[in-house]
């Protein structure tokens, strides 16, 4: 397969570069080729998406809504074809990225259905013979840049909102993720999107991405990516006075108090950490254990670990799979050798295939460093887990927020009052009780504290309220 772009209703291939698709689960496969795109390229996408914006915008909601509701049926009816080469392209498990698809599709319905519901308030005048009321109304352009790790998913949570709301849009997604984005823009095309719509342009960051944000007529950005990226886009875009989103790192904590039922929290401690080879950005990253039951809870977790099936993505027998890249195999080696050095191995998976035939990184857990060296306040996203022993409750609460991201959380505990202190104290936009660190439903607000976040939500009715801005109106009837 190659990848192309879809300017303004036609599908065209760039030519400022070519990469060659390896297959993270045997690099010795080709999945595909990714045609890079030029500045002009992406100035072009920002002017169809322009010429287009009068007419999506005078359509119906309810219009709008049944060309997602299309899409949601032919993504449904094309669902193993696309994981199959999104699972090739990027490495997750195929088991996982059914999943993935799936829940695209049940948020394409769920954004479909947005097109029928009132979306604005009647208030009270002062004078009478006056209506006062409020209606939401799109944004304008909006230009969004997409993550490799969740190639189905993440696009659509910001495609499906920004589309209903009425807004028309510039994609840029990871390189990495091009082939599963050429293949999801079909199915929006094919849903019957009108030209210049959507606007999917390939490319590299430093070149797609920077004259989205430096020259196409933006009304606002939805970025996910890494914090140094995230901020770089947040100061381009308040020099603008375009409205931003940004979400980025996580450092998520696992507690897991003494009293702590060791069957439900140590799978969900090794599902939090090493499903997605712990390339989620709510990813269990950091346990930290009470140590009243820190021997037992290792015992279990060396168990668990030990039974750990990593293999070729395309395996369903795949608990984890590869990491996506070289690059990403190359950063997380790196932390594996910090962590080998300068920790002490708790627990490491043994791997099902030929090292060297992949990206495969072995699961690795390790304990015996403090809570300020690198493994404990550094983003791996991969499959590292570090163990943090602690006093009492106390500790652990001030241990869990002693980092600069706040995305996601969980306390493991059958005492209701520590579970409720934790959803209050725990500094982090996603807290859990007796559940893993990763992952949040569709229809739920999605986003984080501190550096994790620019402080909006996406998902659920959240995503509404930034794809979209309120008009107060008021009219004299007298």
């Amino acid at each position: 397969m190659e990848s192309r772009n879809y300017i303004g209703g036609e599908w065209m291939t760039p030519t400022a570069g070519e990469l060659v698709v390896p297959n993270p689960s045997n690099t010795q496969e080709t999945v595909g080729l990714v045609h890079l795109s030029a500045k002009e390229d992406v100035l072009q996408a920002g002017d169809a998406a322009v010429a287009a914006l009068s007419k999506w915008t005078s359509m119906t909601p309810g219009a709008r809504g049944e060309v997602l509701l299309k899409a949601a049926q032919l993504l449904e009816a094309r669902a193993e074809e696309v994981a199959h080469l999104a699972s090739s392209e990027m490495g997750k498990p195929i088991t996982e990225m059914k999943g993935e698809v799936k829940r695209g599709i049940n948020l394409l319905r769920y954004y479909a259905a947005e097109g029928v519901r009132a979306f604005g308030s009647v208030i009270p005048a002062s004078q009478q013979q006056v209506l006062q009321y409020t209606k939401r109304v799109p944004l304008g352009v909006v230009g969004l840049i997409t993550p490799w790790n969740f190639p189905i998913a993440i696009p659509i949570w910001k495609l499906a909102p920004a589309l209903i709301c009425g807004n028309t849009i510039v994609w840029k997604p990871a390189e990495n993720a091009s082939l599963s984005a050429t293949a999801l823009t079909q199915v929006l095309v094919d849903a019957g999107l009108p030209a210049g719509v959507l606007n999917t342009v390939i490319g590299q960051g430093s070149v797609v991405g920077q004259a989205l944000m430096d020259e196409v007529p933006l009304d606002a950005v939805s970025f996910t990516g890494s914090t140094q990226t995230g901020l770089k886009v947040g100061e381009q875009a308040a020099r603008r006075n375009i409205k931003y989103q940004t979400e980025m790192g996580g450092k998520n904590a696992a507690v897991v108090l003494a009293d702590a039922n060791l069957d439900i929290a140590v799978p969900a401690v090794v599902s939090g950490a090493f499903t997605s080879a712990g390339q989620k950005c709510t990813a269990t990253s950091r346990v930290i254990v009470e140590a009243g039951i820190y021997n037992r809870f290792v015992a279990a977790l060396r168990d668990a670990v030990n039974e750990l099936y990593v293999g070729s993505a395309l395996d369903q027998k795949s608990y984890l799979g590869p990491v996506a890249s070289a690059a990403q195999f190359e950063k997380v080696s790196a932390f594996v050798d910090v962590a080998l050095r300068e920790a002490n191995e708790v627990a490491q998976a043994r791997l099902q295939v030929n090292p060297a035939s992949g990206y495969y990184v072995a699961p690795l857990v390790v304990d015996g460093v403090g809570v300020q060296h690198p493994l404990v306040q550094e983003e791996v996203f991969g499959p590292l887990m570090t163990l943090l022993p602690v006093r009492d409750f106390d500790e652990a609460i001030a241990v869990c927020n002693d980092t600069v991201y706040g995305l996601s959380a969980s306390v493991f505990t059958e005492n209701l009052h520590a579970g409720m202190r934790f959803l209050d104290e725990a500094q982090a936009g996603m807290v859990r009780v007796n559940l893993e660190t990763s992952g949040v439903e569709y229809q739920a607000p999605f986003g984080g504290m501190k550096m994790s976040s620019s402080h909006t939500r996406e998902q659920g009715q959240a995503a509404l309220d930034f794809y979209s801005q309120t008009k107060t109106c008021a009219v004299y009837y007298g």
